[in-house]
């Protein structure tokens, strides 16, 4: 995906992402500033022109973006940032969108999310939180069966004692997920050893279950999402790259590609020699 041209370059540098940056917090403000009921009734027009302003930048900055793969336009939407942007502006010419004002406020509020595609740790924390939800489903089981099953025997041990807790087992679940942030632990410790002394095992081997190793689990899930979204940012930025640095992954490319072709070419010409040699035989 890579990008050649002066129009490229002017859309991935700094200055320009600057200034989008600004028309987007600056877009943010009139919209903060149309909640305002005085405001409205004496600037309703000018914030009305101001935002129609914005979007107009808007506009002239996705055809941009988009006449920058020149010959290779599909390349567009390779980019999940184009795709994002495309929906956002373009969603006012959908038919159905303009005549709802609803749908047009939160097209309107949804163009400050944008502000996150000139921002690359913001975007390295969103790819994180994408990227970590598949295995946090399996965390989600493990903790909802690590509940029910302390749950049963929660209610068993301080059921009939403690009914407003652990009468049942959905109060016993309830109760075992305020305490997996710990809150009000030695409130609970202290009604169950009024029960039982068991309680003290009870408790502390739900922590170090629950609290600790969930957490140490969703920590981890965590840190390799994020590892995983820095090497797909940096490989992302390397593809995007123009000039001579992108010419030169290129190349790159290419060399690759002929060595892998001229590898196979010979290993095709060592079979032939080999079944020649045995054919006469």
């Amino acid at each position: 995906m890579v990008r050649d041209g002066r129009l490229a370059r002017l859309v991935d540098s700094d200055p320009f992402n600057l200034v989008i940056a600004g028309v987007i917090i600056f877009n943010a403000i009139v919209l903060g500033l149309e909640t305002f009921p005085a405001v409205m009734e004496s600037y309703g027009s000018t914030l009305s022109i101001l935002n129609n302003v914005c979007y107009g930048i808007f506009v002239v900055e996705l055809v941009l973006r988009f006449a920058s793969y020149g010959r290779r336009p599909q390349d567009f939407f390779r980019n999940g940032w184009n795709i994002f942007d495309l929906i956002i502006i373009g969603g006012v010419w959908i038919p159905g969108v303009r005549e709802n004002v609803t749908l047009l406020r939160l097209l309107r509020l949804a163009r400050i999310a944008r502000l996150l595609r000139f921002l690359p740790d913001a975007r390295i924390l969103l790819s994180t939180v994408v990227r970590s939800l598949p295995p946090l489903g399996s965390i989600v089981v493990l903790t909802v069966l690590i509940l029910f099953l302390y749950g049963m025997v929660g209610w068993a041990m301080f059921g009939e004692e403690l009914p407003n807790s652990w009468g049942t087992i959905t109060r016993s679940m309830l109760t075992l997920f305020i305490l997996l942030t710990l809150e009000n632990f030695p409130t609970y410790l202290e009604e169950a050893l009024t029960v039982t002394p068991w309680a003290t095992v009870f408790f502390v081997s739900y922590v170090l279950v629950a609290a600790f190793v969930i957490f140490n689990l969703l920590i981890g899930i965590i840190i390799s999402s994020m590892e995983s979204a820095r090497e797909r940012e940096a490989l992302r930025e390397a593809m995007d790259k123009t000039g001579p640095e992108a010419d030169a992954l290129a190349r790159i490319r290419e060399i690759k590609e002929a060595l892998e072709t001229l590898e196979t070419d010979l290993h095709l010409m060592q079979q032939r020699s080999e079944a020649s040699r045995e054919g006469p035989a």
